[in-house]
């Protein structure tokens, strides 16, 4: 869990840098020095393989993976950046409990990443708040709730592109099928030059404009699904022929990276057809609304969300929900695999608070997408005494006037803090833009944002507190 002896470089570092640390430090390194807190990345660690706790070299010690993976979201780094500035800078090495020992590399902090998957960042994460509440921090008087928009790692998606990575993919794959299996056979022929040429062609024609350029279009994309729909059947014949070992090497080895390209074709091809299928919908029977519409190969999980930006109107990713109590302590976050509608959330996020914090908040804020007559009721039922909830369509004098209250004025006020709150975690700790793969990497990178920006404030007002 810890490093058993501390060396001589490690005193000297610590005495040097003791007043170099920013404002924040001094009181966070103290909350992650949490038992909880440590353990639960140790446990996590310690079932990475069945022998881990019994065979093999000794591991990093469970406090300074977590201290490391914290840094890296606190600054939003990558981990190249991150174990660049660890080795070069002695604040650092003394924060992450590196000190005078030697700094792992980035490829293996990506691997402890994966490890500490986002049932054990919850749990940090809840910890965490538990520890707040209990450094009266906050203490749960108030709570306002947002959602917003994390992003996933994908350009913006059109069916020519998508058409365009289809073909690049599945040929990239045959191409290694080709140079293990040699010549047996269905042989390549590789058609990216052509695609290539029919996106060039789409693009042209569609930054024209006219109902001759329509037709054009529809040509262009034709020709399109006809190149690709070959580059499909190909790499279908080239999945079923390592299938029957018509394509094989004497080689275990190369024999195990056979069959592992053959499950990346099998993975790739029904997404390829899927894009296929949703570009046919759209550019001959204009109809926008696929089934199962994918809007990367890559992230098949993003989803397209319109949350009324006008300078954004249109988000590729996931909807997360951010809920608050005092002092910007963020004490529940939720990353949901489907866009829920804004007033279904605030009951659950209201039982949640209850749980973490022991009990109901006084006052409740947030935007009019969370209203209803039904969820103010719910709310003051869970004894909430005030549901400082605009209804923006209501025609009702009695509910204008008291919507005019200073109290529901005063409400509204500090509920605009999660806007800034939301663009806080986006600006400094990257939530702008998802940069793991995948729903479960999603998870992930929002939950150690989350963890690093609560890190950030309860340090802040545990040293205002000491001040005091």
């Amino acid at each position: 869990m810890r490093r058993r002896q501390l060396s001589f470089a490690d005193g000297l570092i610590a005495e040097e840098v003791s007043d170099l640390r920013d404002s924040w430090m001094e009181h966070a390194d103290a909350v992650l020095a949490d038992e909880a807190i440590v353990s639960a990345v140790y446990e996590a660690l310690a079932h990475r393989h069945p022998k881990s706790r019994s065979r093999g070299r000794h591991g990093t010690p469970a406090e300074v993976v977590l201290r490391l993976l914290v840094l890296k979201h606190i600054r939003n780094w990558s981990y190249h950046v991150l174990e660049r500035e660890v080795r070069a800078n002695l604040v650092y090495r003394d924060f992450t409990r590196v000190g005078g020992g030697k700094m792992p590399d980035a490829k293996t902090m990506g691997r402890w990443g994966v490890a500490l998957g986002p049932e054990v960042i919850k749990q940090v994460h809840e910890r965490l708040v538990q520890i707040a509440r209990d450094k009266g921090v906050t203490a749960g008087r108030r709570m306002r709730v947002d959602t917003t928009v994390v992003e996933t790692d994908i350009h913006h998606p059109t069916d020519s592109t998508l058409l365009g990575d289809g073909v690049r993919v599945l040929t990239r794959i045959m191409r290694k099928i080709t140079k293990i299996a040699g010549a047996a056979g269905t042989k390549l022929r590789d058609r990216s030059r052509s695609v290539k040429f029919r996106l060039l062609e789409i693009g042209r024609v569609a930054r024209a404009k006219g109902s001759l350029n329509q037709d054009k279009l529809k040509q262009r994309y034709a020709r399109l699904l006809d190149t690709t729909s070959r580059v499909v059947g190909q790499a279908k014949r080239f999945s079923d022929e390592i299938g029957r070992r018509v394509k094989r090497s004497r080689d275990i080895l190369e024999q195990f990276a056979l069959n592992g390209l053959r499950q990346e074709l099998d993975l790739i091809i029904p997404r390829v057809r899927q894009v296929m299928k949703q570009t046919r919908a759209r550019i001959f029977r204009a109809n926008t609304r696929s089934e199962g519409k994918l809007l990367s190969l890559f992230e098949p999980s993003t989803e397209v969300i319109r949350k009324g930006k006008a300078g954004k109107p249109n988000e590729f990713g996931k909807m997360v929900k951010l809920q608050e109590a005092e002092n910007q302590i963020i004490t529940d976050y939720q990353v949901y695999a489907q866009r829920p509608h804004d007033s279904d959330l605030l009951i659950a996020a209201i039982e949640t608070h209850q749980v973490l914090l022991g009990r109901a908040p006084r006052l409740v804020a947030a935007d009019a997408a969370f209203y209803s007559l039904k969820n103010e009721a719910a709310a003051k039922a869970k004894g909430v005494k005030r549901v400082c909830i605009p209804n923006r369509s209501t025609k009702s004098a009695e509910r204008k006037r008291e919507q005019r209250k200073r109290w529901f004025r005063n409400g509204q006020k500090w509920r605009t803090g999660s806007e800034g709150r939301i663009s806080v975690v986006k600006r400094r700790h990257g939530l702008v833009r998802c940069r793991y793969k995948g729903y479960v990497g999603m998870n992930r990178w929002v939950g150690l944002g989350v963890i690093a920006d609560n890190l950030i404030n309860i340090g802040q007002a545990l040293k205002r507190q000491a001040a005091s």
